[in-house]
């Protein structure tokens, strides 16, 4: 069943960020536009790729009214050995959440519950708690952090301008559609 326009079910969790231990809740996905980012694990092979990645947008994203929180079923004081230990990693300013619980991962219903790990799921939270994008990859292919900031502008445009919505590839500034029976098999 797909998570698209459900709230954030209550969770709370320790993360790691900028060099302190902290409490993170549902509560904080409200407010503001979250990026959810989950991946199996610290120390592995695409994920530090990944999350590096996340870091170069993360400027760009925090601009927008985005906060950006990564997710593995590692604990909190994993997280901040591989941010000690990694070069990619020790870049990342933004939120990291340890979920060895794994309610969270199955919250967002990413848990690979063989392995006991976290697949590799993005997702775009308005808000009100409520999300409004979801990406789902297999374990050996990497997500493009870029094309994140053109999904969120995409749904602040929504979300500010009911009525109308946003084609494939748009880009701010572009045009967008204003559904209507005028429109029923013209586009």
């Amino acid at each position: 069943m797909s998570l698209i326009g459900k709230e954030v079910l209550p969770f709370t969790a320790q993360a790691y960020h900028n060099g302190d231990f902290i409490t993170v809740s549902d509560e904080n996905f409200k407010g503001k536009w979250s990026v959810v980012c989950f991946y199996p694990a610290d120390f592995t092979f695409v994920c530090p790729t990944e999350l590096e990645d996340l870091q170069n947008e993360y400027a760009t994203l925090k601009e927008l009214g985005v906060e950006v929180y990564s997710v593995s079923t590692d604990t909190h004081f994993t997280h901040k050995a591989w941010h000690d230990h990694s070069e990619a990693i020790s870049k990342i300013e933004y939120i990291m959440i340890g979920d060895p619980s794994q309610k969270l991962t199955r919250n967002f219903e990413v848990l690979d519950e063989e392995a006991g790990l976290a697949q590799r799921g993005t997702f775009i939270i308005d808000p009100d708690g409520i999300v409004q994008a979801v990406e789902i990859n297999a374990d050996g292919i990497g997500r493009d952090a870029s094309t994140l900031v053109n999904k969120i502008k995409a749904a602040q445009y929504v979300r500010n301008n009911p009525g109308e919505v946003c084609p494939a590839k748009w880009q701010e500034g572009g045009e967008t559609l204003k559904p209507s029976l005028d429109l029923v098999g013209k586009i």
